[in-house]
């Protein structure tokens, strides 16, 4: 099938796309192209996603964030984009201990430092704009993260955020790490990332544009859709250093200056097995 842009989609169109993702993640295949053409609007894009989720036999219990970068905003005039976190994949990670998380061989596999937040209450199902200030009043903890994104597809980044939102925002998986207690008394973060000891990404987190940003985006977004925040999901604030591709065998760091750092290590992804709880 052609990987066009979509213009004028059908419903059973849009399911089918999604249908197609689904199953390559469940199987722990990759796959040689999308399957069909790509939403010319995030609207569209977002339908696919939740045929997606629908579809998918786990419980959201987060949700990433990332920016649209500037090429693309002409065509998908939103600043950032989300997409779910699943139980199976989110992980808990301890001072020295090493994460692994699977990742499709043949697709898309990267990791990002980022920060976490959990969400302390159900949010409003009708308020669709929120300010950083009301933002900062959900937030139950805060954490060091790593996002481990993934997808059957390698060439997914390319194809721009109709793509990627829906195939759930190219995530498959979460990790949490150390919690920062007096996080409101923190302007910044820096972070470095390394794959195999190598540095590959140096940034700077800014706790209320960034990660406050991005936690009101989630809820303003996900109540748009009909999805809103629950008590106790994790929000995925966006890459700090960068989004750095990474092999089946290799590992990575993620040191947060001053606050403490991440071990991760990528694995062959098999078929997708739901927690049981």
């Amino acid at each position: 099938m052609s990987s066009a842009v979509l213009q004028g989609v059908t419903g059973d169109k849009l399911e089918m796309i999604a249908e197609q993702l689904v199953r390559a993640r469940l199987a722990g295949q990759s796959l040689l192209q999308y399957p069909g053409a790509v939403p010319a609007s995030l609207e569209d894009a977002y339908r696919i996603q939740d045929h997606a989720i629908n579809r998918f036999p786990d419980s959201v219990v987060g949700w990433k964030v990332a920016r649209i970068g500037a090429q693309w905003s002409p065509q998908y005039a939103e600043e950032r984009l989300v997409g779910p976190v699943f139980q199976r994949n989110l992980h808990v990670a301890r001072p020295g201990q090493v994460i692994d998380f699977p990742v499709f061989e043949g697709g898309f596999a990267a990791v990002e430092a980022e920060i976490v937040l959990r969400v302390n209450e159900d949010a409003p199902a009708n308020k669709f704009a929120w300010s950083i200030d009301e933002a900062a009043e959900l937030v139950r903890s805060f954490h060091l993260g790593v996002e481990t994104a993934g997808s059957p597809l390698a060439t997914l980044n390319d194809l721009g955020p109709g793509a990627i939102v829906g195939d759930f925002g190219n995530n498959w998986g979460v990790v949490v790490g150390s919690m920062v207690g007096e996080w409101r008394s923190i302007e910044e973060i820096i972070a470095l990332s390394f794959i195999d000891d190598a540095l590959c990404g140096r940034g700077t987190a800014f706790i209320r544009q960034g990660a406050l940003g991005a936690l009101a985006f989630a809820l303003g977004k996900c109540a748009q859709r009909g999805r809103p925040l629950r008590a106790g999901d994790v929000i995925s604030t966006g890459a700090i250093t960068g989004v750095h591709d990474i092999k089946i065998g290799q590992q990575s760091r993620h040191v947060f200056e001053g606050c403490g750092e991440i071990e991760c290590r990528a694995v062959r992804g098999t078929k997708y097995q739901a927690e049981q709880r």
